[in-house]
């Protein structure tokens, strides 16, 4: 099922305690601008973007079965021109879905620390906040990538790396690791797997093993899945092979006909 509109008022019409396991991806801060006013990721701060983020959650943990699962894949992003604010008269107009985007041009706010070319921390801000509003942090999971982004610069290594938060709302919960083994030995806390592309977005999508990995360890068949930030639907798509329901939350109408076009054909085999 997918739910159209922010994720902070569509989780309002997900029933208590329905949802096993959440994965999920949220927007960078201040990758992309959408133009809309209800997105997730435009805030002037990191700390605002955070607790935005972390007040979904919340909403979150009542959905969230007692025993249940949040995986959250998380990226971070350097903050200056190039990262972490935008400039609303610069859009670019992606060609295949039409879509315009706006890109960082101009310098970023004050910031009572973080300077010009700092990674801004953001991963672990939500992971520390998360805790302190009474998540349970599980583990933390080192998305490697083999096949990195290129990247213009030469005084640091190319970022191959994402992380991947594994968080409960409970001491007790859900976890089949024997779903996840490679050739019968436990899988580590570094899973190396290439990015994904897709023709139809202009973004780099979910590997298809990630969302796998997760709902495999996080749920049983027939349980419910949920990503309040579908994206392109790739968690709702591995959800569907996987034999688990699943529920969707996304902003934009254009990514969800991508998503019913992905979910209805995956449909077909």
């Amino acid at each position: 099922m997918i739910l159209q509109g922010d994720a902070l008022t569509k989780i309002n019409e997900v029933s208590s305690e329905s949802i096993q396991t959440v994965v999920t991806s949220p927007p960078y801060w201040g990758l992309r601008d959408y133009d809309n006013d209800e997105q997730l990721g435009q805030e002037s701060s990191p700390e605002k973007f955070v607790f935005n983020l972390v007040n979904l959650f919340q909403k979150i943990k009542r959905v969230l079965k007692d025993d249940g699962t949040v995986w959250v894949n998380i990226g971070d992003t350097f903050f200056g021109p190039k990262g972490g604010h935008f400039d609303s008269k610069n859009s670019i107009t992606n060609s295949s879905t039409g879509s315009e985007y706006r890109q960082q041009r101009k310098a970023p706010p004050k910031h009572p620390y973080l300077k010009v070319g700092d990674l801004s921390g953001v991963p672990w801000m939500f992971a520390v906040e998360m805790q302190k509003n009474g998540w349970y942090l599980k583990q933390d999971i080192i998305w490697h990538k083999p096949n990195p982004m290129p990247e213009a610069v030469n005084n640091r290594c190319v970022k191959s790396h994402e992380y991947i938060f594994l968080f409960t709302k409970s001491k007790q919960y859900y976890f089949n690791a024997d779903a996840i083994k490679i050739k019968d030995v436990r899988r580590g806390s570094v899973w190396s797997l290439n990015t994904a592309s897709l023709k139809e977005a202009h973004f780099a999508v979910f590997p298809e093993d990630i969302p796998a990995l997760c709902i495999k360890a996080g749920s049983k068949e027939g349980d419910i899945v949920l990503d309040p930030f579908m994206g392109s639907g790739t968690t709702a798509l591995i959800a569907q092979r996987l034999a688990r329901e699943w529920i969707g939350i996304e902003l934009n109408p254009e990514y969800i006909e991508i998503i019913k076009r992905r979910t209805a054909q995956s449909e077909l085999f």
